[in-house]
């Protein structure tokens, strides 16, 4: 019975191994719609590996309610899944920017002269991830808030990206963001930073039922609701940012 916990958190690394395979499938497209604009197909399926990174995201938050239903929590636990994590919500996500780079000076006309080096970025992603989870292995404050991003929302992130992507295919100029190369490295900088900040930020676990003590989180819910119902996948990083602001905004509350 103990090490049942640690079989969900061996899925969460399952799905981020599979969110992998499908991200790095290569291939090429160039689509043309009916008003003859040209887009990047993306063959590689990278949607897929953002559906298995959003389970690997759910086994994550299942893993620890099972822990607590069958009193399993142990050491092993918890390092189990700072590793599935960094697998799940940093490589696999880091894998998604390389692409993205990838079809971003595929689409330039010096393409075949593209260095190698200028994907290499991409790689800071799990390089923060690591960071980040080895840095929240050995600090005991953040049970009820966090130092800094945490790892499966950094992830969950960078996830939505390709989803939005084909959400808006349609849009040239959204489509014509998302294949600037400088778009991805803001976003790699951007959030490495943030997981290895010591921002507090607030977990979103509910203590009590006080509105008063966990009025941002109900804040959070409600504007996450209205965003997914307006905005569809752009609703993710609406959210986050909302989600960083409202922990600032109550820092007092975000680490307590």
């Amino acid at each position: 019975m103990k090490h049942i916990p640690n079989l969900f958190t061996l899925l969460n690394l399952f799905f981020g191994c599979i969110a992998i395979i499908y991200i790095l499938q290569n291939g090429i497209i160039i689509v043309t719609n009916d008003d003859g604009a040209q887009w990047l197909e993306i063959p590689e399926k990278i949607w897929l590996g953002s559906l298995f990174i959003g389970l690997a995201a759910v086994v994550d938050f299942l893993d620890g309610f099972v822990a607590r239903l069958f009193n399993a929590s142990s050491a092993l636990g918890k390092q189990l899944d700072s590793l599935a994590d960094c697998v799940s919500f940093g490589v696999a996500p880091g894998m998604i920017i390389y692409q993205f780079l990838r079809l971003s000076y595929a689409g330039s006309p010096d393409a075949i002269e593209m260095p190698f080096i200028a994907l290499l970025p991409a790689l800071l992603i799990p390089c923060a991830a690591a960071f980040r989870l080895g840095k929240f292995n050995i600090d005991d404050s953040q049970q009820f808030g966090f130092k800094g991003v945490p790892t499966p929302a950094a992830g969950l992130l960078i996830a939505s990206f390709p989803l939005i992507y084909f959400y808006l295919h349609d849009n040239a100029t959204a489509v014509h963001l998302m294949l600037n190369p400088w778009l991805w490295y803001g976003v790699i900088m951007v959030v490495s930073l943030l997981m290895v900040s010591n921002l507090p930020l607030m977990a979103l676990k509910f203590k009590n039922f006080s509105v008063k003590s966990n009025l941002p989180k109900l804040i959070l819910l409600v504007a996450a609701i209205i965003a997914g119902i307006l905005f569809k996948w752009m609703a993710v990083p609406v959210v986050f940012i909302l989600y960083i602001i409202l922990s600032l905004a109550f820092k007092n509350k975000a680490t307590t």
